[in-house]
């Protein structure tokens, strides 16, 4: 039966790795999985691999606004246009969420990253100015989106294994 549970398990974990398209809490849900596996079955792993896929699934949250504010950083946005970034990427997530069967978050984060750096970086620069850094905002959150997809996949393959009995 325990066969049937790891199975059931790790189907969850690698299903739940499909929220990351919806901006979900896919690499958090990952880490409950096996953290929740680790509690039923004390003897499967140690807490010390929860605790390493709790760490990168912290580091895939701040590399994701880290990328993004070094993007729009490196295409000649200040403060106030970094500011603008995050928060247009957190509300193009949420209020686009409910469009194209919730793929409308990802590219909400993407469009509000970029239309949030551009409004905030207007008032002090020029369209071409603001344009260039609004694009190094989006290139940046892209990257970084893609860097947590990526340590989602780590949490997959490095919990999997643990989980089989």
């Amino acid at each position: 039966m325990e066969y049937v549970w790891a199975s059931l398990v790790i189907l969850l974990l690698f299903a739940s790795q499909v929220l990351q398209i919806f901006g979900g809490p896919a690499n958090w849900i990952g880490v409950g999985l096996v953290a929740l596996w680790k509690w039923l079955y004390p003897a499967s792993m140690d807490w010390d691999l929860v605790f390493i896929l709790a760490g990168i699934a912290v580091v895939g949250e701040i590399m994701e606004f880290a990328l993004q504010t070094w993007g729009s950083k490196k295409y000649g946005a200040g403060r106030a246009g970094n500011i603008g970034g995050i928060i247009g990427a957190i509300a193009g997530a949420i209020t686009c969420a409910p469009f194209l069967f919730g793929i409308g978050a990802l590219l909400g984060a993407l469009g509000g990253a970029y239309l949030g750096c551009l409004i905030f970086e207007m008032p002090g620069k020029n369209f071409a100015e603001a344009r260039h850094a609004a694009l190094g905002a989006f290139w940046g959150k892209a990257f970084g989106m893609t860097l947590k997809m990526a340590l989602g996949a780590v949490i997959v393959v490095l919990g999997t294994p643990a989980i089989w009995p």
